[in-house]
């Protein structure tokens, strides 16, 4: 029989005190895949991780570190640093104690924070680890255990790629407002075109803030 331990370390969100072991039936999960990573312009020394949707065009932009992004690298490179690092010796400890990473959840965004969940089997006892999605991700990516979010995440956080036809007029006034960020005279039209804009140039961080502004305005109508 199988047993559940749940032990939440740094990084697990605050907010969630029950175990954090679910069920299929509880919650629905949602298969991601590492798209890429892309360097942030508007946060100096960061990195965006771009998670996508194994069966859809959602994708989910998460800002992380030059170092989690460097390991990252290392794995979706298929190279082999000089020396191993953090995740390389992390993976080597799971495999030498017998413990298996079953799956990655990413389970929670708080104020731009991200809350992952490491799923570990070990002698048919199940144990759950709070971590920062950039590092359960990497570990992920060097033991193939699949990666998941919810539905809700991916509805609050997530960007969906659409094909789109713009006049050369209205093209103008997109980039103005991606690049400027002159939002306040913008219509919910035009940020939702640059918004989609943003998305098919992979400028996630400026998606991000476009999506916040709409998400704010369509607060402040309800």
């Amino acid at each position: 029989m199988v047993t559940q331990r749940a032990c939440y370390l740094t990084g697990l969100n605050p907010q969630n005190k029950k175990n954090s072991i679910m069920s299929e039936k509880e919650i629905s999960r949602i298969l991601m895949t590492v798209w890429g990573l892309s360097y942030s312009r508007m946060k100096s020394g960061a990195y965006i991780l771009i998670l996508a949707e194994a069966t859809g065009d959602r994708r989910l932009p998460i800002i992380i570190g030059s170092s989690e992004a460097q390991a990252i690298s290392f794995s979706l490179e298929k190279k082999t640093p000089p020396r191993p690092l953090t995740h390389d010796l992390m993976a080597s400890m799971c495999h030498a104690f017998g413990l298996e990473l079953k799956e990655v959840f990413i389970s929670d965004c708080v104020e731009d924070v991200f809350y992952a969940e490491l799923y570990f089997e070990h002698r048919g006892e199940q144990i759950t680890l709070g971590s920062r999605t950039s590092d359960a991700v990497a570990l992920a990516l060097r033991v193939g255990a699949p990666i998941y979010t919810t539905e809700s995440m991916l509805r609050k956080r997530g960007m969906v790629f659409e094909e789109t036809e713009q006049r050369g007029r209205q093209q103008m006034r997109i980039k103005k407002i991606r690049d400027e960020e002159t939002w306040e005279d913008a219509s919910d039209e035009e940020l939702q075109a640059a918004l989609q804009k943003a998305v098919e140039h992979e400028e996630y961080e400026q998606a991000s803030l476009i999506r916040d502004e709409l998400k704010k305005r369509k607060e402040a109508k309800s």
